[in-house]
């Protein structure tokens, strides 16, 4: 579904992604890790045009970004790592923010209606959607991003480091509910993280950025013999390594 073939990009003299090539898969779920600063936003900016790389290509579904960028922008859904939620707006209203404007716009009662649907699908009463974020704990803000995420139907959905900030057995509840809907959407996923049992509940397939190059891709079945020293080093958080002896 999504395929970098030797991307590169640099920020001044700062070299972030130094040839990129990976395939996410149509319907899978691919996870993204390695430390922090390796270009993992990058990659994501990249794909949705907010960054654009400086060499190599970037296809979606096998054709080059669409020059209609509203139709580009309505395939995906993304959870955003803080929530990223509008404070001023209620909630029923942050979920179907998408709905209310632009290519997918829709009635107002119907995307009230879509809202409250999305967010039974996460776990949330409908009596949540008259509610400011602000009045929602932590968990159930990011919950509420995962309706929003979901609430057009995308064919691919981005999740930015989606447990942070949460308690281990919330961090599982999220987990969860992202592995459950990939798989009943039937949607692409690609998500980032630090979270190794994030990537072990989520990923079908997982990829170790570091240096600015992919270093190790392929099932996360495999993940524990990979035989890769950074990828080894990293999944069992060691101090010394590859990893710290380029630093």
């Amino acid at each position: 579904m999504i395929r970098f073939d030797d991307v590169h990009k640099a920020f001044g003299a700062n070299q972030v992604l130094r040839g990129v090539t990976l395939e996410v898969p149509k319907g899978k779920s691919m996870v993204i890790i390695g430390g922090s600063g390796t270009g993992k936003s990058v990659l994501l900016k990249c794909v949705l045009g907010l960054v654009m790389p400086d060499a190599g290509t970037i296809t979606v579904d096998g054709a080059a970004r669409d020059a209609d960028r509203d139709a580009f922008l309505a395939r995906f859904g993304m959870l955003f790592q803080g929530g990223a939620l509008f404070d001023s707006l209620p909630v029923w209203q942050n979920v179907a923010f998408r709905l209310t404007r632009g290519a997918l716009k829709r009635p107002k009662a119907e995307a009230r209606e879509i809202a409250i649907e999305k967010l039974r699908r996460v776990g949330l009463s409908p009596d949540v959607a008259d509610r400011l974020p602000a009045e929602l704990s932590g968990g159930m803000q990011k919950r509420v991003g995962l309706a929003r995420a979901i609430a057009a139907d995308p064919e691919i959905i981005f999740f930015d480091e989606p447990t942070t900030g949460l308690d281990p057995i919330m961090a599982g509840v999220i987990n969860e509910l992202i592995r459950e809907i990939v798989v009943e959407m039937g949607a692409t996923a690609m998500t980032i993280t630090h979270d190794m049992t994030s990537v072990r509940a989520i990923a079908d397939d997982i990829a170790m950025l570091h240096g600015g190059k992919i270093r190790w891709t392929g099932p996360v079945a495999q993940m524990d013999a990979s035989g890769d020293p950074y990828l080894d080093q990293f999944i069992h958080g060691r101090a010394e390594g590859p990893i710290a002896a380029v630093r």
